[in-house]
């Protein structure tokens, strides 16, 4: 797939529609959920598949997340499914939490990576639910942005990054959470996060009765899980709040772009050079993570040389954050 698609923005009453056709036909289409956009086509198509790492220019060998329309459609990916699968699908579906499993034997290896285990979740956006349901099958759905880029939480960061290179985007507003769905492992022996999201390890351990792991780091194929991702054009640097207030003129002199949480940092900056470009963050996580990537986006477009992100606090509710921060600033 080239750039030769003219990238057509679905909205209105028969939008739905529109998009479940174009992914029947085997081509791509952008669909809101409430976490990210995803780049959607026919998870049972292996041709409609590849056009995903192709628009992307996504590595074939990472997995994706297959969307269902609801639980009953889980045996239909996965098999030795385990009791827990559905006790937390009960809980958080539609929601933002995918479950790792073991692949059914006649999924095809295109969205698995060509691993033995396939991630699946529901989603709680009610277009993208709409277009299951009349699908009546999985959509592998990663986000809707080239590969290592922002994820994209608005139409606009869709069509800006990929047009001419899929069918359609469907117009769904700003996305609720602004960050990945959390990757729960139900493979290994106990249960893990491969990737930290809106739904927190203290939230997912209570759900089970058990301990659910979060190591710092793994090496796990999974979504996410490199170094180097969600990175705006501009250089980023995350730095403490100490570190902005010490170096703030220095920066400024070098064309950067705050972006600040804490009333401290706020302050100084005032304080110190009226003519600083800088943008307050929310204090809460969960309003910081749905501004996150939106606000990344905006400030690209600004022109500075770089931009300089204040460290948001550590804790379970930020550990999404900070996991998002420390690769866009790799």
């Amino acid at each position: 797939m080239s750039q030769g698609y003219n990238t057509v923005l679905l909205t209105g009453e028969d939008a739905v529609n529109q998009a479940v056709s174009l992914l029947q036909q085997g081509e791509c289409v952008a669909l809101p959920t409430e976490t990210v956009y995803g780049l959607a086509a026919d998870a049972a198509n292996p041709a409609a598949v590849d056009k995903i790492f192709t628009a992307k220019g996504r590595p074939k060998n990472h997995p994706l997340i297959v969307h269902i329309p609801d639980v009953s459609h889980l045996s239909r990916w996965a098999m030795d499914i385990p009791e827990s699968a559905y006790a937390l699908a009960e809980q958080f579906w539609p929601g933002p939490l995918t479950l790792l499993l073991k692949k059914a034997p006649d999924v095809d290896t295109c969205v698995t990576g060509g691993l033995d285990t396939i991630a699946l979740r529901v989603p709680a956006h009610p277009l993208f639910l709409s277009v299951l349901t009349k699908l009546d099958s999985g959509l592998a759905a990663p986000s809707a942005n080239r590969y290592k880029q922002l994820s994209p939480t608005i139409a606009e960061q869709v069509t800006r990054g990929l047009a001419g290179r899929i069918a359609g985007v469907l117009e769904g507003g700003a996305c609720d959470h602004g960050l990945e769905s959390t990757i729960l492992d139900l493979v290994s022996e106990q249960p893990r996060i491969l990737r930290a999201g809106p739904i927190s390890q203290q939230q997912l351990t209570d759900a089970l009765g058990c301990e659910v792991l979060l190591p710092a780091q793994h090496v796990e194929v999974v979504p996410g899980n490199v170094k180097a991702h969600y990175q705006p054009t501009t250089p980023a640097k995350l730095l403490s709040t100490e570190q902005i207030m010490a170096q703030a003129e220095r920066l400024n002199a070098a064309n950067s772009f705050f972006l600040v949480w804490s009333e401290q940092a706020q302050r100084h900056l005032q304080e110190s050079n009226e003519r600083a470009q800088w943008r307050v963050m929310p204090a809460t996580a969960a309003q910081y993570g749905q501004q996150l990537y939106v606000t990344l986006y905006q400030v690209d477009q600004q022109g500075a040389a770089q931009i300089i992100v204040e460290q948001p606090p550590q804790g379970d509710p930020w550990r999404a954050i900070n996991d998002r921060l420390s690769r866009a600033t790799s």
